[in-house]
Parts: structure tokens; sequence; C-alpha cells
């Protein structure tokens, strides 16, 4: 949905392109220019497409010597559209939690309500959002984030025992599959469900102390080739797009991904490339390949019991 309503309608790419206009517009693009604003201001797979679009007039915006027809530099306000589209956002409970500025948008319809959507891929005992506990003990914990400050925790584990401690927060970290929000801690290393937290709060004495050094997370290297069938190259980029990527086109139809990705997502990961079937292999590293034979194996041997 959101690339029909954003297609021609200033996403990503629009704002590269409209970079590209302003200095065609002011007389001072070049070629080389143009490659490094789609660099700079688009996704890294965005130089597979709009400079061929713009250079060869499937796009007649600019001529082959970087002139442009328009006369001013593009004005990209919202539309109506847009606003709508924003406004069906902010009523989801999970942005709600930031508290964003809704100004001027009072009065906007929202394209759709959060009730109207149904995830059949996501377990349905997700974090208690609109619970005002919740939201409090949210909230205290971005103000600890933003001040640097430590904090002191309440919760209860999976044995219903309570215990507190006093940790340092790293990060909140979001994990769509289980819709749920879990804290990251260093001073001690935790990883801690925010649902299971009955309380928490600013240790005031232990403002603006840190840790020496962060435990550094074991970052992974996945190689995949993809063939775009079916807009496979498309749902790539969306199942893939929260994380950090490289795209390098082989051919009209092949294409290379190299995700960077925390040893922690593995699973996750595992199951999005196995959702794509024939049209990603994976060619790096042997490990990643090991666990889905493994998977596939395990899946055959429930299959025959």
């Amino acid at each position: 949905m959101t690339t029909e309503l954003f297609h021609e309608v200033y996403g990503s790419y629009f704002q590269a392109v409209a970079f590209i206009l302003k200095e065609a517009s002011q007389g001072t693009l070049t070629k080389e220019n143009l490659t490094r604003i789609v660099t700079e201001k688009a996704f890294s797979e965005s130089f597979l497409s709009i400079p061929e679009a713009l250079m060869n007039q499937t796009w007649p915006l600019i001529d082959n010597c970087c002139q442009t027809p328009l006369e001013h530099s593009p004005a990209m306000p919202l539309t109506t559209l847009q606003k709508r589209w924003l406004k069906s956002l902010l009523l989801d409970p999970r942005v709600a939690l930031f508290q964003p500025d809704i100004s001027g948008l009072e009065d906007v319809e929202p394209l759709f309500t959060p009730d109207m959507i149904v995830y059949f891929d996501q377990y349905g005992d997700g974090d208690p959002y609109e619970s005002a506990a919740y939201q409090e003990i949210f909230r205290t914990i971005l103000s600890a984030l933003h001040e640097k400050c430590f904090l002191k925790i309440h919760l209860e584990n999976i044995y219903h025992v309570s215990h507190t401690v006093i940790c340092h927060p790293s990060h909140l970290e979001y994990s769509m599959k289980d819709n749920k929000f879990r804290l990251k801690t260093v001073a001690p290393d935790m990883t801690i469900n925010l649902a299971r937290i009955t309380a928490c709060e600013v240790t005031a004495s232990q403002k603006n102390i840190f840790p020496k050094k962060a435990p550094e997370k074991q970052r992974k290297r996945l190689v995949l080739d993809l063939i775009d069938q079916r807009n496979a190259l498309e749902r790539a980029m969306l199942h893939f797009s929260h994380l950090e990527k490289e795209t390098q086109r082989l051919d009209d139809m092949h294409y290379q991904i190299v995700i960077y990705y925390d040893a922690a997502d593995e699973t996750e990961l595992l199951i999005r490339v196995f959702s794509f079937g024939p049209l990603i292999r994976v060619t790096a590293p042997d490990e990643f390949v090991k666990l889905m034979i493994d998977r596939l194996k395990a899946q055959m041997d429930l299959a025959h019991l």
C-alpha cells in the first residue's frame, strides 16, 4: 500500500530527484553531481534506476546536457493523501508511545485505522501498548536514554518472580514478529522485555555515570542472489528495509544483495529469506546455508510424524 500511495508523491526517490532538479535549475548540475546526489539522498539501490531514467528521458525532466525546462526549484508540500496516511500512522499505539507532534493533522480523516489491519505473520501476545502503566514505563525509559541516566527497574521473570536491577540503558529495539519492545542494557548486559517491567525510575544518584565500553554486537554478513520475478526485488527492499545492505545489479533479471545484521536476529532473517522460495539463493556464508538445511530437515521430520 505504501508504494502505491507514495509512488509519485515525494518518497525518498523523489527527494533525490528534487535535489537534482534544484541543481539543474541553477545551472550547476553535472553527470557526476547527479550520481553523487542519488548516492547521498536515496537508498543504495537507487543508482540502478534514477540516473538511467533521467538521462534516457524516461523521466523527461533534464536533457543530455543536464539542463531542465523548470524555471524554479521544485516545492514539495504535503498532499491531502499524505496527510491522511500520516494521520493513520499516528493512530498506531506503538507510534503514540513516542508522543509525536500531530499539529496540522487534527481535522484530517485517517486513510485507515489500526483495527482494519490483520497481521497474519505476527504473534498475538504483543505488548499492551494502550496500557497507561506501560506507556509511563516506556516514556521513563526514553527519558533515561535521552538524558544518559541509569535506571532502577522492577520486573517479573517468566516464573513470576519479582526482582530489581539497576542498569545503564543502551537502546530500545522492536520485534515485528513478536510485536514487542525490548530494552538492551549494559552494566549489566541484559535484554529485558518491556512487558515484564512492573515499574522503573531514573536513578538520580547515578546520572552521567557510564560504563567504559559497551559490549559489541555480533554483526554478521549475508550474501543473496536474487531473480527479479514477481516483484522480488521490490519485495526484498521492503522485507529488509530495516537492515544495512548493498545491492548490485548483475543483469536485467539478477541482483546481488549483501545484508548486515545482528546475530540475535538470525532466526527471523532466516524465515524472511525462506519466504522468497526459489527467487533467492544464499551464496554466503556457509553457516547460514547450513541453518537453512537444518531447518528444512526438521520440517521434513515433523511432516513424517
